[in-house]
């Protein structure tokens, strides 16, 4: 039975988020992402950093808590800290801080094997750097590390940990799952003890995703009574990361009817954010933040979605600024085109709609990857097309030099005879053009038109394997001046393609 319906949030992508392998965050992008999980997402509480690492990390602190100082987020600002009295309270203020998370031992293992002391002398040592935190105007927050760990070995460890500091200063006890052990039964059942033993404490839980449980034990969490809970964006953290702050924000609020204070218009934008200063980036299936999590692939599901939102759910894509999208390719059906038509504002024929989808099918069965911004590409080359055409591409290899000798065996088809010739130029489309060239003067009357424009495009944000068109402007003998297009993810094939057009049509 859930205890709370209302949850707060710590992010920790700036402290624990760093001990992801090769991440660190630079001054300037520790303040970016302090500010956006602040002031634009709306998290409760933020980590920043571990107290005593370099001079540099001081001074990114330093101007994060300078910010939340101006902006009303002060207290709001946490960082770790070690039981060694003075030295991470000292650390903490000369940074202009005013919390610390104090990492204690929350097992016996470690308090006996690491620090190689009793439980009463780490206990006593703990209360010291307390003491000196609160002369300092230190507020003090403190981590059970390894907790879960500590709480199935040796459990009166941890109890007496507790009652020896029940009666301190101590706004949040922290429980880690500090390597992700946990599975939700064994969540709920330790955190249900310890806020039914110790009702008057806050209890925050930290959990870890090495089994992939990490929302789920979230939720196990808050059933159990937590209070607040700790998460990284996209999943930040050593090993398999923690838990992510988009999915547990919106399991929360649809699973568990639990108040939270994020706007759900910023995951998104300081999910990329993140992705851009840590260079590690979001797959594109994982919830909330991938970018292929509201397409739709299936023909079948476009068509349910065009005809009653059959395949619409709660989890919408507008809740957090983004677009459902239909997949253009081999699953495609006529409701997927219509869809992504409708987006762009075209409208087709019956008939040139059947063509159209026909293309796309091709290319995605050729694994070509297509978005609606190639959409208009395809378009304008299927409606280009003549289907009565005289020559078409039967064959061609292309061999190209860095001192961009290129050489050409090209392979067309005339009238339903194949003619083969080879070419070389300088580049592949040139040589291209020598070995037609070939072809039109052993078995036509016709020459090819004088090319005078060439233009390659390719679609907005589109990436290395993306559809490009190639548009050429040709001269006729009557100075009549033609454009022809073709589109391809191989530039060289897409100014082929446009070339075959336009003999189609000067043979016509």
């Amino acid at each position: 039975m859930i205890s709370n319906t209302t949850i707060t949030l710590m992010d920790t992508t700036l402290r624990d988020g760093e001990q992801t392998q090769g991440v660190s965050f630079a001054p300037a992008e520790k303040l970016s992402l302090a500010q956006a999980l602040l002031g634009r997402l709306g998290v409760d509480r933020i980590e920043v950093a571990s107290a005593g690492v370099s001079e540099g990390e001081q001074d990114a602190v330093r101007q994060i808590n300078q910010w939340a100082q101006q902006n009303g987020f002060a207290d709001r600002v946490e960082v770790l800290g070690f039981v060694d009295v003075n030295r991470s309270v000292d650390w903490i203020k000369n940074a202009g801080g005013r919390v610390i998370n104090l990492l204690a031992k929350g097992s016996l293992k470690h308090c006996q094997t690491q620090l190689r002391q009793t439980p009463e002398q780490h206990f006593e040592r703990i209360i010291q750097t307390i003491d000196y935190a609160q002369d300092q105007q230190i507020s003090v927050n403190i981590y059970l590390e390894d907790w879960s760990n500590g709480y199935a070995d040796s459990p009166d460890y941890v109890y007496q940990m507790l009652e020896a500091l029940s009666d301190q200063p101590i706004n949040h006890f922290m429980l880690p799952d500090t390597l992700g052990v946990m599975s939700p039964d064994e969540v709920y059942k330790a955190i249900n003890d310890m806020v039914t033993r110790f009702p008057h404490l806050q209890f925050d839980f930290h959990p870890h995703n090495d089994y992939g449980l990490a929302t789920a034990n979230v939720m196990a969490a808050v059933d159990a009574g937590i209070s607040a809970i700790h998460c990284t964006i996209n999943c930040l953290g050593e090993r398999a990361g923690n838990a992510s702050l988009a999915e547990v924000a919106v399991v929360l609020r649809d699973k568990m009817s639990i108040d939270l204070n994020i706007d759900e218009r910023y995951i998104v934008d300081v999910s990329q954010m993140v992705e851009s200063f840590s260079g590690k980036f979001v797959a594109s299936n994982a919830p909330i933040l991938g970018t292929d999590v509201f397409t739709q692939t299936a023909g079948i599901h476009a068509d349910g979605d065009k005809k009653g939102n059959l395949y619409v759910t709660k989890l919408s894509p507008e809740r957090f600024a983004r677009k459902r999208t239909y997949a253009l390719g081999k699953l495609a059906g006529k409701a997927s085109l219509d869809q992504n038509l409708d987006a762009l504002g075209i409208s087709l024929s019956d008939e040139d709609k059947k063509r159209v989808l026909s293309k796309v099918i091709e290319l995605g069965d050729s694994k070509q990857v297509i978005t609606p911004e190639d959409l208009p590409f395809i378009i304008a080359d299927v409606l280009e097309s003549n289907d009565q055409q005289r020559l078409s591409l039967i064959a061609c290899k292309t061999f190209s030099e860095l001192s961009g000798k290129s050489e050409v065996e090209l392979t067309l088809r005339l009238d339903q005879v194949d003619h083969t010739a080879s070419g070389q130029g300088n580049g592949a489309f040139d040589a291209f053009t020598k070995a037609l060239d070939t072809i039109l003067d052993e078995h036509t009357q016709i020459k090819r038109p004088t090319l005078i424009d060439y233009e390659i495009h390719i679609p907005k944000g589109g990436k290395t394997a993306a559809l490009t068109e190639a548009a050429i402007t040709w001269e006729l003998e009557n100075h009549r001046k033609i454009t022809t297009r073709g589109v391809n993810a191989n530039q060289v094939f897409a100014a082929i393609q446009a070339t075959i057009k336009m003999i189609n049509l000067v043979l016509s």
